[in-house]
């Protein structure tokens, strides 16, 4: 029995040294003939572009779309997932691709089927399709927007696949292009205000991204509430009466120091503007105290939840004086506006 048990481990220790020896091993040494061997990139997603600075890949995107182009910037091919798999934080897509140079452009959010998005058709190689002609543009109803956009993100890398190795690694760095912003309306003394008194807008061109997610003019796009109603903020000096405040939330696409979003807020019955302000400029308020070092189109990229309270007067007019952005008391320096 003792000689039996000496060479059934003998044995496993020869197997394991053997997988060792192959795992170590390149297919392309293993056999001269490479077309045996696959090639390509073994890629792996990163969304820290955010305020926690923190991979949030594996919660906030649930499908993702890689084109791949090659060094003259054709269109070679386009991989997909939509499953559990990018749950994982350390999912791979493995891309098999010829020896060459490659740039690949990774969206998160174009696959899924509640995407808000449409991006130009590759579908064939023998297409001719160009990166030059790679855009992603919002859906919208006649430049008008009224609903909770699906979270799209973007990102880029370039590549060069060997001729004698397999599965190179590589990974690419994800931003977010979507934002919600919630606007509150709350009255100084304390009175109710209804979201049905008031209307509610945002106007931006930045219906289109190119190839470097830039925004490319495409016209005026008036983003509308796709929520709106009140809300208990605590109760009058007589301890019993509810303050109950306004809100509306509105969804953007990429927010950029390139174009001038306006935000305004309507009185629903005369039309009068109670707000109307150069949105990013009042965004950046909040990076102006708490973020200085950061260059603003970081801030507007990494940032993608915003809140913004306003206060009124008993003539409802705004009080100009200083606004809450996402929970931060920031006092308002017109002359830098």
């Amino acid at each position: 029995m003792k000689l039996r048990s000496v060479i059934a481990t003998v044995i496993r220790m020869g197997l394991m040294n053997l997988i060792l020896v192959i795992g170590c091993v390149s297919c392309s040494t293993i056999f001269k003939d490479q077309s045996y061997c696959p090639k390509g990139v073994s890629l792996m997603f990163n969304y820290n572009y955010n305020m926690e600075y923190v991979n949030s890949f594996p919660t906030k995107v649930h499908c993702v779309s890689v084109y791949v182009f090659d060094e003259n910037g054709q269109f070679v091919d386009l991989y997909e997932e939509t499953s559990k798999l990018l749950r994982h934080e350390d999912y791979r897509m493995d891309m098999e691709l010829n020896a060459g140079r490659y740039t690949l452009l990774a969206y998160g959010g174009l696959a899924c089927p509640e995407n808000s998005f449409d991006i130009t058709s590759y579908q064939t190689k023998s297409s001719g399709s160009s990166i030059n002609d790679m855009y992603v543009n919002l859906r919208h109803d006649d430049f008008t927007s009224d609903k909770s956009l699906h979270g799209l993100f973007y990102g880029a890398t370039e590549i060069e696949v060997p001729s004698t190795d397999d599965y190179i690694k590589d990974t690419v760095y994800m931003v977010k292009n979507t934002n919600n912003i919630r606007l509150v309306l709350q009255q100084m003394n304390g009175k109710s205000l209804e979201s049905d008194d008031f209307i509610f807008s945002i106007t931006d061109d930045n219906s289109c991204l190119d190839k470097t997610n830039a925004v490319i003019s495409k016209g005026m796009v008036t983003y509308k509430p796709w929520a709106k109603g009140e809300t208990i903020v605590g109760v009058a000096e007589d301890g019993e009466t509810p303050i109950s405040v306004a809100y509306a939330e509105l969804s953007t696409s990429r927010l950029t120091t390139g174009t001038s979003p306006i935000l305004r807020v309507q009185n629903a019955e005369t039309g009068e503007d109670i707000i109307n302000i150069p949105l990013n400029n009042y965004l950046l308020l909040l990076k102006s105290d708490l973020y200085s070092d950061m260059d603003s189109q970081e801030f507007l990229d990494r940032e993608s939840e915003w809140s913004l309270v306003f206060f009124l007067d008993d003539g409802l007019r705004w009080i100009n004086t200083k606004i809450v952005v996402n929970n931060w008391v920031v006092r308002i320096n017109h002359s830098e506006m």
